[in-house]
């Protein structure tokens, strides 16, 4: 399964369920992360811009409604002006 590509016509459900799976760490010294499963795709973008080490986040991905979202597209649901939650301010002017 190929991830989304978001665009202006692309609709998302912030308030879906949503499954997130980070990548595993390069680095031994941390405990691995593993899948987690949010009753809202809005929480599991937060845990994975604002919680989430970098390492983890760059081969993580974001299923919703059988839709997959890699972290490019995750950053680019957590950016959009639809997103619902309050954004943590150090957070959102990272990259």
């Amino acid at each position: 399964m190929a991830a989304v590509n978001l665009n202006a016509q692309t609709t998302f459900d912030y308030s879906n369920e949503a499954e997130l799976y980070p990548t595993r760490s390069r680095k031994a010294r941390r405990q691995p992360m593993g899948y987690r499963r949010f009753s809202r795709a809005a929480d599991a973008i937060r845990f994975a811009i604002e919680e989430l080490p970098a390492d983890l986040l760059i081969g993580a991905y974001l299923e919703v409604d059988e839709k997959r979202f890699d972290s490019s597209g995750i950053r680019q649901l957590y950016e959009s002006p639809d997103y619902p939650l309050t954004r943590r301010v150090d957070v959102a002017k990272e990259n």
